[in-house]
């Protein structure tokens, strides 16, 4: 049996309005956030070589850390499009045809995400085929109506937040890919594509510390996570 091949495509072509700057150059504790995602993607024992999605602008002080930090796993730039599903669509076009077996889909404003977790996650979809992390939700959620009334509320114990990576068979991914192509569908999350084709998708629990970095508030978080961690780079 070959070896698998993950190739992880890191979504970074965002436009990171609410943020007002561009976040994955956003420095916590110093050091660029985009550096300790792509740092937890070159430590990760199963990621064989990684894509960045990105703008044509992003290029230049984004080859300027690779160098600085050793990311020798980094192979290309790929294109970002004009929603998420664009440029995660451009970056699996950058790896589609080559040894690759698994895709790693992952936000790089998800900068707190752990080598472990990646790790399990990727395990986790040699056994099921798509895998990704999420975490129990802890408030309960309603559902309104467009005044805004509450018209249902979930059983929370059946809702979990899901975040990224998610990680899938190449074949899998690339028939999802061509039928939401096919039929103009246009989704937020990679799961929704192979759920589309009445796929399931597994869920293995990661870390409530594996936020989305979104606004200024967030900043003080992440550092304080960072630093309770001891990360060093």
């Amino acid at each position: 049996m070959s070896k698998n091949f993950i190739s992880a495509v890191i979504v970074a072509a965002g436009n990171s309005s609410r943020m007002g700057s561009d976040k994955i150059f956003l420095t916590l504790n110093k050091i660029p956030s985009i550096v300790y995602t792509l740092a937890a993607f070159q430590r990760s024992e199963f990621i064989d070589e990684i894509i960045i999605v990105c703008k044509e602008n992003q290029k230049d002080p984004l080859n300027k850390i690779l160098n600085k930090y050793s990311i020798d796993k980094f192979k290309d730039f790929a294109p970002g499009g004009k929603t998420r599903q664009e440029s995660v669509f451009s970056g699996i076009d950058y790896c589609k045809n080559c040894n690759t077996t698994h895709f790693a889909i992952h936000d790089a404003a998800r900068c707190l995400i752990s080598c472990d977790e990646i790790d399990k996650v990727v395990n986790d979809a040699f056994i099921y085929g798509s895998s990704v992390l999420g975490v129990p939700c802890k408030d309960t959620i309603k559902i309104l109506n467009e005044q805004s009334f509450v018209i249902n509320t979930p059983n929370r114990d059946t809702l979990w937040q899901i975040q990224t990576p998610q990680v899938f068979e190449k074949d899998l991914y690339i028939k999802s890919m061509s039928i939401a192509l096919k039929n103009r569908l246009n989704y937020t999350d990679d799961c929704q594509l192979v759920e589309n084709l009445n796929k399931p998708v597994h869920v293995i629990r990661g870390e409530y510390s594996n936020l989305k970095l979104t606004t200024v508030d967030d900043i003080p978080v992440f550092e304080d996570i960072l630093k309770a961690r001891g990360v060093s780079l």
